[in-house]
């Protein structure tokens, strides 16, 4: 109980002030959108694109269908083959052109936002001060 009395004032600092909880909240398209610019800003660099992929790899796992013990000797786990979904990154081919169109579209809503948040953030800074 002593712990959890102690590790409260550590848990609330880490959540932000009310100041930065509103920035926060009111320029997340704003980050969003960085985000997506520099992650193409990377593939126009590279020349292609990672993707995400799934796929499936045989894994050796413990079967659910326990044995019963003979004699009081617990048997030994049984292991069986069991598909494991992965998530693996590979190249993608791109087209680049239709790339930088998209990066300058990126930036042209970047500037838009960071007009927008201006605002956000000093209404923020009055409503909740230092």
């Amino acid at each position: 109980m002593n712990r959890l009395i102690l590790a409260a004032p550590f848990v609330l600092v880490a959540c932000g002030t009310p100041q930065e909880q509103c920035i926060t909240r009111n320029t997340r398209d704003l980050r969003i959108v960085d985000r997506l610019i520099s992650e193409t800003q990377a593939n126009l660099d590279r020349g292609y694109a990672y993707e995400a992929v799934s796929v499936s790899t045989p894994t050796w796992v413990t079967c659910d269908t326990p044995r019963l013990p003979v004699a009081g000797v617990r048997p030994p786990p049984r292991l069986c083959f069991e598909d494991v979904a992965q998530t693996v990154t590979r190249p993608k081919a791109i087209d680049l052109a239709n790339e930088a169109r998209k990066l300058e579209g990126l930036q042209a809503k970047r500037r838009q936002l960071a007009g927008a948040a201006e605002a956000v953030i000093a209404r923020c800074k009055v409503e909740y001060p230092g």
